[in-house]
């Protein structure tokens, strides 16, 4: 796959839907250099988004079920996603593919709420509980010079539809408990969206060196806890 290519597709895609699409903080947005990008998660629209409103081609971590479904995962790879593998090895495969990405000084993409917030219906204000995989991965990974860059996405108008119902995903992926209940998956799209870039987090060698035990631990939960206090920020910001 070109570079370029989950750039033109989103800017494509966005064209095609008509929607508006507003950035601020832009000069925070770094020009080259291996970049993980976190951001709020609430539709499919988010990474074709991001994508355009950083004028960067982004890798992004998705469910495995998107690889699973021909079509979806035909649309997912063209705008840079890259699905993680089943449950057993789902830490391993997204490392090996996220630092594979970095190591090509590009961008990795990761909506560190997780697929909850896609499968449930929820206000634009809503901030979920941040994973932490984004932050063990910036701080293990072997690249110099690497940012954490948070995003905030504040849908001003949006539409929102039901795609399928939650059961039928688990022909997919049965391992995802999210899809035992009852329910419709919402589609969100929007019409008019605000993205707000945060303060870029400069991964140091002296943190990735502290990366273990203890310190280890103390250091995950103070850069995920920083990231998602600037997007909730953000959000607030953008939303208003």
């Amino acid at each position: 796959m070109l570079p370029t290519q989950p750039l033109i597709a989103s800017r494509l895609l966005l064209s095609c839907l008509g929607t508006q699409t507003y950035t601020y903080y832009q000069d925070r947005v770094p020009l080259g250099g291996p970049v993980i990008v976190v951001s709020n998660h609430r539709s499919f629209m988010d990474a074709p988004v991001l994508i355009a409103a950083m004028n960067r081609s982004v890798r992004f971590a998705c469910h495995h079920y998107m690889g699973q479904v021909p079509l979806l995962r035909d649309v997912v790879t063209r705008l840079g996603g890259f699905p993680l593998g089943a449950p057993e090895e789902r830490q391993q495969s997204f490392f090996t593919a996220a630092v594979q990405v970095l190591q090509q000084q590009q961008v990795v993409g990761i909506f560190p709420e997780g697929a909850e917030p896609m499968v449930q219906e929820t206000d634009p204000a809503t901030l979920g509980k941040f994973q932490r995989g984004f932050a063990h991965l910036a701080l293990r990974a072997p690249i110099e010079d690497l940012v954490v860059l948070p995003v905030a996405i504040a849908a001003q108008q949006e539409t929102i539809n039901s795609a399928m119902p939650l059961r039928t995903l688990r022909w997919f992926d049965p391992s995802e408990p999210l899809f035992d209940q009852a329910g419709w998956h919402p589609m969100v799209f929007y019409h008019r969206v605000n993205v707000l870039f945060g303060r870029p987090q400069w991964i140091r060698a002296a943190q990735r060196d502290a990366y273990q035990g203890k310190q280890a631990r103390s250091l995950v939960a103070e850069l995920t806890g920083t990231c998602q206090a600037e997007i909730q920020q953000l959000l607030r910001q953008g939303l208003h």
